[in-house]
């Protein structure tokens, strides 16, 4: 049995904590947040106990911690909780800051624990299962890959304040996807050109930010991967990519409510796709803490890990910083 605690007890946070809760050989034990109202509440809800940050760290019975804060403070936490000798989940991503999420990882492996890192597209059960038939030579030679990654809608000015932009905040996932999908055999970036504009709300432009963008990557195998992102899609949270292989092609399209296709007099319609991530990636969520325990238990490499993360926030500060220049960057 594993004893947990949750730093962080808002939307993600939530998330997590009720999947901890139900994990066969884990026992949710703490939850820790600064406003006590949602640790409170959470905690009844999930039979925990309300705690702080610095009484977790030091208490010898506490194996994990899943950090589920803002992004600002999770290489404080990665540091600390490394310090005392507990295993860490942490959502993406490491830092906004690559030479911090460095440290972070320096730290992790001069403590001797375990850290993963929530990048939680690559358990969704459809893009999984699209990376197993590659890896079965099922499309021979992966040669091309595109994504689309829309949100239904901007987040609030306040979050795309902290957010650190666009391409670091939501594209972090589509980049890290581009690696998981064409560099399984140890390809990297070589080439990328980033596009960004605001289309959707002019707020958003007077915060430094995009909602509008469009990133061309080459790899150093030639491999080419665009990425077609935007802050709005009426239509709900829309998710997909396709990977051209030399022999033939994978194509992983939108989760909706319901799989039933209406034809009648009127002509054929389906359900939206899932509103938005709380709901698409449902069962991601709760595959990759599965994941995270079970290799706890067998020793086996994480799927996701610090250096995932520091290589995908480069790729995010390579976008940013071709997006503002008009100039493509090379790695």
């Amino acid at each position: 049995m594993k004893n947990v605690a949750v730093f962080g007890a808002g939307r993600i946070g939530r998330i997590h904590a009720t999947n901890l809760a139900s994990l066969p050989g884990v026992n949710l034990q703490f939850i820790c947040d600064p406003f006590g109202d949602s640790a409170s509440q959470l905690s009844q809800q999930l039979g925990a106990q309300v705690s702080t940050i610095d009484a977790v760290l030091a208490d010898p019975s506490i194996d994990v911690v899943a950090i589920t804060s803002p992004t600002s403070t999770h290489s404080d936490l990665i540091t600390r909780a490394a310090a005392a000798g507990k295993h860490i989940f942490c959502e993406k991503p490491v830092d906004l800051s690559v030479p911090r999420a460095i440290a972070c990882g320096e730290a992790v492996k001069a403590a001797g624990v375990a850290c993963m890192i929530g990048f939680q597209r690559r358990f969704d059960p459809t893009f999984n299962e699209a990376r197993t038939r590659m890896d079965r030579g099922d499309i021979g030679n992966p040669e091309m890959l595109i994504i689309t990654s829309r949100d239904p809608g901007a987040p609030p000015a306040e979050y795309i304040k902290a957010s650190g932009g666009i391409f670091r905040d939501m594209l972090i996932h589509d980049l890290d996807v581009f690696r998981w999908i064409l560099c399984a055999d140890g390809d990297e970036a070589e080439w990328l050109s980033a596009s960004g504009s605001v289309l959707t709300d002019p707020a958003i432009a007077e915060l430094g930010d995009f909602d509008s963008t469009a990133v061309t990557i080459r790899t150093k195998k030639g491999r080419l991967c665009q990425i077609n992102t935007s802050r709005r899609a009426a239509y709900g949270y829309d998710q997909r990519f396709e990977v051209l292989g030399s022999a033939g092609m994978l194509q992983c399209g939108n989760q909706t409510p319901s799989q039933v296709i209406q034809w009648d007099a009127n002509g054929i319609s389906s359900d939206k796709p899932e509103p938005f991530f709380l709901q698409r990636y449902a069962a991601a969520y709760k595959l990759e803490l599965a994941h995270f325990f079970e290799c706890l238990q067998t020793g086996a490499p994480f799927r996701t890990t610090v250096a995932d993360g520091v290589k995908a926030q480069i790729l995010a500060d390579a976008a940013s910083e071709s997006a503002l220049s008009g100039e493509p960057v090379r790695f």
